[in-house]
């Protein structure tokens, strides 16, 4: 099977959306299956693997985005000959897939992996929250309704989409991991940091940006050190440069210079060994969809600590795998110096997490996923295309 994977960004860039058609890509080629990436940007970027296909783009400042409305022609033609076409951003590259692919034989699949109106509000604060939700409900009802199937990687997900106004069907399948590494991950020493075997080492990995709250998780953070004298937080990742700015000083500011460590972008595949060195997943993002970072980390035998919020509410069981909070500063903070002063909960809740991330497997998530592929390539058929569709190829047409 020929399968195109359509994305806004791709690697270099790093996000939960990348990782996700990374790993799955990988699986599906191991399976026997022909898997290409189409994507905008970054033209000279060393692909060190197959068939991803970019098309040139606009830079939005320093974000990874790059703004585009047509592929390349031979792009569009190479596309065109795909038996299945699966789409990661609604936006542009759903639009150019209804144009490209919509009167074809090849069906859409649209997987909605981020929460468009928390993501709004945290990359443009200025924007009232009317005009962003007026836009979703504007939007994705009609687009999903043009799918030939929508994936929630969650419940609380498909819960969204519809507040969102979209009425179509929804499947739930679960953002899969490569679980085998972080199963069998050898932790660090942790003298090479200067920790001992005594402190209590809490982590957070992923990028460091608005919507992840880490404002929020170092405040609170800074008061369960104030209670807790051998508690270090390391935070693993890195993010825009005028976010990093934005955050890095906090610590300083809070006093708590000696407690937070800002590890910055690892391999990847080193991520399991800082993960098991550690003694707790922390995070206070709320706009999680399926949160990569979190499975993993319960892969490798961690408790989470978390907000009680779609994605990581949907992922951790409170009181089984990890402590839920709400979005206030008291009550998380009040939970995580709980956990922290609780070794044999630790241990209680990190055996549960680790039981509990066997569902999100790779293998079980890549079955279900072609499943869903092969039904649809036999009993997707040829639709009429529509006005602005026609519209969308002259104006192709004319830009040659």
């Amino acid at each position: 099977m020929r399968i195109g994977m359509m994305a806004d960004t791709y690697k270099p860039y790093v996000s939960g959306i990348t990782n996700y058609i990374d790993l799955n890509k990988r699986a599906l080629e191991s399976a026997g299956h022909e898997v290409y990436v189409f994507t905008f940007g970054d033209l000279e970027h060393p692909d060190e693997e197959p068939r991803v296909i970019r098309s040139p783009g606009l830079p939005l400042a320093d974000t990874g985005f790059y703004l585009s409305l047509r592929y390349k022609t031979q792009y569009k033609k190479l596309l065109q000959t795909m038996d299945v076409v699966h789409v990661h951003h609604p936006f542009l590259s759903g639009r150019l897939a209804l144009a490209y692919c919509r009167h074809s034989q090849i069906p859409i699949i649209f997987t909605n992996h981020t929460r468009y109106d928390l993501y709004a509000q945290a990359r443009l604060p200025h924007m009232p929250m009317e005009i962003s939700h007026g836009l979703l409900h504007a939007y994705m009802p009609d687009f999903c309704e043009e799918m030939d199937l929508v994936i929630s990687p969650s419940e609380g997900m498909k819960k969204i989409l519809r507040q969102y106004g979209v009425k179509s069907h929804v499947e739930v399948v679960p953002n899969g991991v490569d679980l085998t590494r972080f199963h069998t991950a050898e932790p660090l020493p942790r003298a090479e940091f200067g920790f001992t075997e005594d402190d209590i080492l809490l982590v957070y990995a992923g990028r460091i940006a608005p919507e992840k709250n880490l404002e929020f998780l170092i405040r609170s953070f800074a008061g369960v050190s104030q209670i807790i004298s051998n508690v270090h937080l390391l935070i693993v990742g890195g993010g825009q440069k005028e976010h990093m700015e934005a955050v890095t000083p906090l610590p300083t500011e809070l006093g708590i210079q000696d407690r937070v460590r800002f590890v910055g972008m690892i391999p990847y595949e080193n991520l399991p060994s800082y993960l098991g060195m550690c003694d707790a997943f922390v995070t206070a993002s709320v706009t999680e969809v399926h949160p990569l970072s979190v499975i993993e980390a319960m892969g490798t035998g961690l408790p989470i600590m978390g907000i009680d919020s779609p994605g990581v509410g949907d992922s951790v069981a409170d009181g089984e795998s990890g402590l839920l909070a709400k979005e206030d500063i008291a009550s998380f903070t009040a939970k995580l110096t709980y956990l922290c002063l609780n070794r044999d909960l630790q241990k209680k809740f990190g055996a549960a997490a680790r039981k509990s991330s066997e569902q999100y497997s790779i293998e079980r998530t890549t079955k279900i996923m072609l499943s869903h592929y092969s039904r649809l390539t036999q009993n997707t058929k040829p639709v009429k295309q529509k006005l602005d569709e026609r519209l969308q190829a002259i104006l192709e047409e004319f830009l040659k």
